[in-house]
């Protein structure tokens, strides 16, 4: 039965598989309308003229049948080329703008990453081979994927260039990014063998394939194919064994389709040793609670004790009311048991955002439902990419990215799928330019080469053609046959017109192109300054100046876009990048970026991740002009006057200009600056030095002279003292004398007292 089962469902896929192929077989048919085959002719004739393929079959079996010369003079290749160099001189760069916090570091992760894909996938030549595309072919295509296999099997996101011969758009798309199509298509014819190593995982459905290649002959080149050899003109396919090998039509179909997702507000339950802990508070909670109500019953027993013994009640009545009590007692525990058990889990509770597919929704509602807080519907536009080869679908799915991966780049954009190339307007100028050169070639011939007109039988044919142009030569012919024997004929003179047509369709040709002969590096004079020449260069590339900022950098742009959410979906795993990228001196700089790197716990669980690539938001800008070339002679002459002017210094000099080694001569500045630094300081540290033994000596013949001075001072102090001291010993000496002088006196005076004392009682004993 299960057998039976299992060859019904594979039966059903199959049938599912051929009619999916069968729809897009039938899209294609419509979009390969009349208008998309006359485009492709037109733009197959610009790519034929681009390659030196600038005559029609017709045109020169023409020229040969009138022996004219059937060469060309190719402009338009020089033109295109200076063109493609002009707006692919540089990588272009790419800037991300962090929302906030750590967006804002994630940013710079993410200018890293889309720097390594670039370089793993060679997008500068990718880059180039588009915009050669765009210039020849009216647009040129950018392709990002994602390469499962690579790295081991943890897949990158990768770029290609698409031939936009192989591209088919919805024809009502107005857009000039073709944002607005409903529909994107890759077809090319592919061998089996080709196929099945690219897809091995589907080999059974690629060898069980059928189909036919389809042929537009309305676009069958109808030029000379001498000059160049395209895909198409190449011999059937050979297996390894050296067998033919069967072409297959291949199909890649990107639909924009609208998704059904819920935008949930889920509430997390905590984790169990939360719930552990908040169920032993609610027990210490219900312990006291217990206690309180144990109480309130022992008080209700008393009182209804004290209505039976009163004979209030009868004693059923009593055990009834005392069953009912401790019943109510054990219920009201569970119930706040239930609500505590409930408000706490509520606090503890997170609600997180999520946002879910519609099948998700519906799983989670049957799992979840009382933990979904709210959900609301919306749709969101994603990329369905269907894969087809032959009658067989391979696979289906829905990539998450807003934007078809196919990204255009057209020249000149005319409101349709069908834009114009920088070649078409220039194939009537190069024409008019090969004409005049066939003309003035031709007539140069003729002029050179001299034409006879005889009568038949007059002369030997053969030994005038051999020696008719040979210096010195005699030739002989047979009179009488004509008057005057033969006679040359020479060309009439070509009118002068033909080389003021040729030099001016050179000039409308680079007019018409926006080069100008200043942008391939021809002066239009030679007395002309340095200064102007850089000047024209400037003026004269307004035009695809234009074309850069208005087309080439916004599709630039819409790439950095739909590559972020290509690779926020694909690394989605801890990644290291390891980046590695010129400098201006022709070395390399290395650097390793990580992301999504794990953070555990004490445990060994993972509980987050450092640099959440998946989850960063932030908004993507290309760098203007960093595509375009950089005239480094014109730089460092502008480097160097700031640099004499003093504006800048040495380091930022070197930068600037090419010169090798600069990043050891940098560091050799860098040190040499660093010592000479050191030098400046201990200079100015000895001068210091200097200055304060300087200051030391002076202050210590200062202090000297203090102390001399002191030292004086204080001689004149103590001769002051000295003297005063003599004066007061005199003054002493002079008062003791003095006393004793008045002492000396009053004994005297004394001794006479008494004298006169005596001669006076003498005399008066003598009366």
């Amino acid at each position: 039965m299960a057998n039976e089962d299992s060859k019904m469902a594979k039966r059903k896929l199959t049938v599912n598989s051929k009619k999916r192929a069968k729809e897009v077989l039938d899209l294609f048919q419509k979009a390969n309308s009349g208008v998309r085959s006359k485009w492709k002719y037109m733009e197959q004739k610009s790519f034929d003229f681009f390659l030196n393929s600038q005559l029609t079959e017709e045109e020169l079996l023409a020229l040969r049948e009138a022996g004219m010369p059937d060469f060309t003079i190719n402009r338009v290749t020089p033109v295109i080329e200076t063109m493609k160099y002009f707006v692919t001189a540089n990588n272009p760069r790419w800037k991300a703008i962090g929302s906030g916090g750590e967006d804002i570091d994630m940013a710079s992760v993410h200018t890293d990453i889309i720097d390594y894909c670039w370089a793993l996938s060679g997008g500068k030549s990718l880059l180039s081979q588009a915009v050669q595309d765009a210039l020849v072919k009216s647009k040129g295509y950018m392709h990002i994927y994602v390469d499962p296999d690579a790295d081991r099997g943890m897949g990158e996101v990768k770029f290609e260039k698409v031939d936009p011969f192989h591209v088919y758009v919805s024809s009502r798309s107005s857009d000039f990014l073709e944002r607005d199509a409903t529909y994107h298509i890759i077809k090319k014819d592919l061998p089996r063998h080709e196929l099945l190593n690219r897809l091995p995982q589907y080999a059974g459905l690629i060898k069980r394939a059928s189909g036919e290649q389809t042929y537009d002959y309305l676009t069958e080149r109808d030029v000379d194919d001498e000059n160049s050899i395209q895909l198409d003109d190449m011999e059937q396919p050979t297996k390894p064994d050296g067998s033919e090998d069967d072409m297959l039509p291949y199909y890649e179909v990107y639909e924009p389709i609208r998704v059904p997702y819920y935008n949930l507000f889920v509430r997390i339950a905590p984790p169990e040793s939360e719930v552990a802990s908040a169920k032993e508070q609610i027990d210490l909670e219900l312990e006291k609670l217990a206690s309180e109500l144990e109480v309130a019953f022992l008080e209700k027993e008393r009182e209804l004790r004290a209505q039976l013994e009163r004979g209030e009640i009868i004693k059923e009545r009593y055990d009834l009311e005392l069953t009912k009590s401790r019943a109510m007692i054990g219920q009201s525990l569970e119930e706040q048991r239930s609500i505590m058990y409930n408000r706490i889990m509520e606090e503890a509770s997170k609600v997180e955002q999520r946002v879910v597919t519609e099948e998700e929704y519906n799983e989670l509602k049957k799992l979840i439902s009382s933990d979904i807080v709210s959900a609301t519907p919306y749709n969101e536009r994603k990329v369905k990419k269907t894969c087809v080869v032959g009658d067989r679908m391979l696979y289906e799915q829905i990539l998450n990215i807003t934007s078809s991966p196919l990204i255009p780049i057209p020249y000149l954009h005319t409101g349709s799928p069908c834009p114009m190339s920088a070649v078409q307007p220039l194939i009537g100028k190069q024409r008019e330019i090969n004409k005049a050169h066939q003309i003035m070639i031709h007539n140069a011939n003729l002029s050179s080469n001299l034409r006879w007109l005889y009568v038949e039988g007059e002369l030997d044919e053969d030994e005038w053609e051999s020696y008719s142009s040979s210096p010195s030569a005699l030739l002989k012919y047979h009179p009488g046959f004509s008057a005057s024997g033969p006679r040359e004929i020479q060309p009439q003179n070509i009118n002068n017109a033909f080389f003021t047509i040729e030099q001016d369709s050179k000039s409308d040709l680079e007019y018409i192109a926006g080069i100008q002969p200043p942008s391939m590096g021809m002066s239009s004079g030679s007395d002309e300054t340095y200064r102007g020449f850089l000047a024209k260069d400037e003026y004269g590339t307004r035009r695809i100046r234009s074309w850069v900022s208005n087309v080439l950098e916004p599709a630039l742009e819409h790439i950095g876009r739909i590559f972020q959410e290509m690779a926020q979906d694909t690394y989605s795993i801890h990644k290291v990048f390891r980046i590695v990228q010129p400098n201006n001196a022709g070395e390399y700089d290395g650097k390793e970026t990580e992301i999504n790197v794990p953070i555990y716990d004490d445990l060994g669980e993972e509980i987050g991740r450092w640099n959440d690539y998946a989850s960063s938001r932030y908004d993507v800008r290309l760098v203007a002009g960093s595509t375009l070339p950089v005239n480094r002679w014109a730089i460092a002459e502008e480097y160097k006057q700031y640099f004499e002017l003093g504006a800048i210094d040495d380091i930022a000099f070197i930068q600037e200009i090419d010169i090798k080694n600069k990043e050891a001569l940098i560091e050799r500045k860098a040190l040499v600056n660093r010592l000479q630094g050191e030098i400046k300081s201990y200079e100015d540290e000895i001068k210091q030095l200097n200055g304060d033994i300087e200051t030391l000596r002076r202050q210590i013949i200062q202090s000297g002279i203090r102390d001399e001075v002191r030292q004086a001072g204080v001689e004149v102090d103590r001769s002051k003292t000295e003297t005063k001291m003599a004066d007061k010993l005199m003054q002493e000496r002079l008062r003791d004398e003095l006393k004793s002088f008045r002492s000396e006196m009053k004994k005297e005076f004394d001794v006479m007292k008494s004298q006169m004392k005596n001669d006076l009682q003498k005399k008066n004993e003598k009366k």
